[in-house]
């Protein structure tokens, strides 16, 4: 890769000098982090200069990797959230600081113990960290191995109980990062189709939650029974359920299995054209969501993914180049999941993946969002004319699916118009409209001659709920009623 960054000529950003690898050890910091180890073990009993070299050394290489590794992952909010390239480096050297800090730890155990004071919820948070990153990486890259090996981190702190003793200390924030773990091992769990953990670990996080709110007056007590009746009710829409012919249950997933694949039609030619990105945009109105993820959301992001593979984690590590004879990666669409954004945020994200849209590629854009009607009759029928899909503001929604706006010879300009997305048809776009105002985008004008396919899911919706029902019985259409979100495999 080529890093001109670095040339000395250059001005750099702070975030630039993360990007290109050049962010070194501060050793006033680290100095400070060592003098305070070292003064915690005085006052247990010893004395500094009884302590053993390479034990005194242990204790500061193990507190310059911590620093360094909170640096860069608190440095990962800095990141761009679009634009598929910048990151890599930056998300490479994080996974790296990481690894040494995990192998370390856990090669010197016994001396961290007795000399650093390690518990084992300071395990726990490392851990956790590696499960975010993976999880992040899961989002950056679509490919859905990393959804396996942030499991196993995660998993591996409930059964080794690295939160254990967290309870037993009066530090309200060490609950909540016990808490948080919680709700990110669900929704890890739920993108796995893994429900029976999900279950359990709803039981266990509400429990947790009990006690919590019973030992510390707390603020936030509304904010996590919130989640857990979100996720219940997420639980409750998703995933379908269905039974065999034993009666037994059988958990539906949305990915494409390796075995699955759709037949061509005859007279189709393979590799002429090829969907590379998507945008998954939500914002409906009292919908189920959990964690900025929506019903909608979720089955679509499932629909344009692979079932995950169980490969080794060096073979994927994040930001490294993989060697001719590993197996090829399989590439799923890169995607954005965008959950009630503003029109801004919205149209620079469609910017950014229409700008790196590979040759030979088509952008998908699905829109589920709360429909935006005129107000009035207007003397055109322009792309302008018939509304739209809400986009984010603080306005408020008069019957969950009209604006009321003062001037109603303006146009909503918080709504996404079919002529919003004109500009974009200069590329093979793919656009589904799930909106109680899909019909506004029903002649959808193809500017550039490029190839186009706009699906209003109202119009197929009874037909999908029919093909539903006739496969697999009553039992889906009740889910099927709850959300305005389509099935993105019919």
């Amino acid at each position: 890769m080529v890093r001109g960054a670095r040339q000395p000529q250059q001005p750099r950003s702070r975030l630039a000098s993360r990007l290109t690898g050049t962010v070194e050890k501060p050793p006033r910091k680290r100095k400070s982090r060592t003098e305070f180890a070292l003064k915690e073990i005085m006052s247990s009993g010893g004395a500094e200069d009884d302590i053993p070299q390479g034990e005194r050394k242990t204790v500061t290489d193990f507190c310059y990797l911590l620093d360094k590794s909170k640096q860069l992952f608190n440095g990962l909010r800095d990141l761009p959230q679009y634009g598929q390239k910048q990151w890599q480096s930056y998300f490479g050297r994080t996974f790296d600081v990481y690894t040494k800090l995990w192998k370390f730890q856990q090669q010197h155990r016994q001396v961290l113990d007795n000399r650093y004071g390690l518990k084992r919820w300071q395990i726990g948070e490392i851990a956790s960290k590696i499960g975010q990153l993976y999880y992040h990486y899961y989002l950056r890259t679509s490919e859905t191995s990393y959804l396996n090996e942030a499991f196993s981190f995660y998993s591996a702190i409930r059964q080794r109980s690295y939160y254990s003793q967290v309870n037993k200390e009066d530090r309200p924030e060490l609950v909540v990062k016990k808490l948080r773990y919680y709700a990110r091992f669900i929704v890890v769990c739920l993108l796995l189709n893994k429900m029976d953990v999900v279950k359990d670990l709803v039981k266990e996080l509400s429990d947790e939650i009990e006690d919590y709110t019973h030992r510390f007056n707390t603020e936030d007590q509304v904010e996590w029974n919130l989640v857990l009746q979100e996720v219940a009710a997420f639980i409750e829409a998703d995933p379908v359920m269905v039974l065999n012919d034993d009666n037994t249950i059988v958990i539906t997933s949305n990915r494409l299995a390796e075995t699955g694949a759709p037949l061509l039609e005859q007279g189709m030619i393979v590799g002429q054209l090829s969907l590379a990105d998507a945008l998954i945009i939500g914002n409906c109105n009292n919908q189920v969501k959990f964690s900025e993820l929506t019903v909608d959301m979720f089955r679509m992001l499932q629909a344009l993914e692979r079932e995950p593979m169980n490969l080794a984690s060096q073979m994927n590590k994040p930001g490294m180049q993989e060697s001719a004879d590993k197996p090829t990666r399989r590439e799923n669409p890169h995607k954005y999941l965008l959950y009630k954004p503003t029109f801004s945020q919205l149209y620079t994200f469609l910017a950014a993946s229409f700008k790196e849209l590979p040759a030979n590629s088509v952008l998908l854009i699905y829109l589920s969002a709360t429909g935006v009607f005129p107000t009035g009759r207007s003397d055109s029928e322009g792309p302008y004319d018939f509304g739209g899909v809400l986009t984010n503001s603080n306005r408020d929604i008069i019957n969950g699916d009209a604006i009321h706006k003062r001037n109603q010879s303006h146009k909503e300009m918080h709504c996404l118009h079919p002529g919003d997305l004109y500009p974009f048809t200069r590329k093979p776009l793919f656009i589904i409209v799930d909106s109680s105002n899909s019909v506004a985008y029903k002649n959808f004008t193809n500017l550039f001659g490029q190839p186009l396919v706009c699906l209003l899911s109202p119009t197929a919706y009874p037909k999908a709920l029919q093909a539903c029902v006739e496969a697999y019985g009553k039992s889906v259409k009740n889910i099927f009623e709850k959300s305005t979100a389509i099935l993105p495999s019919y």
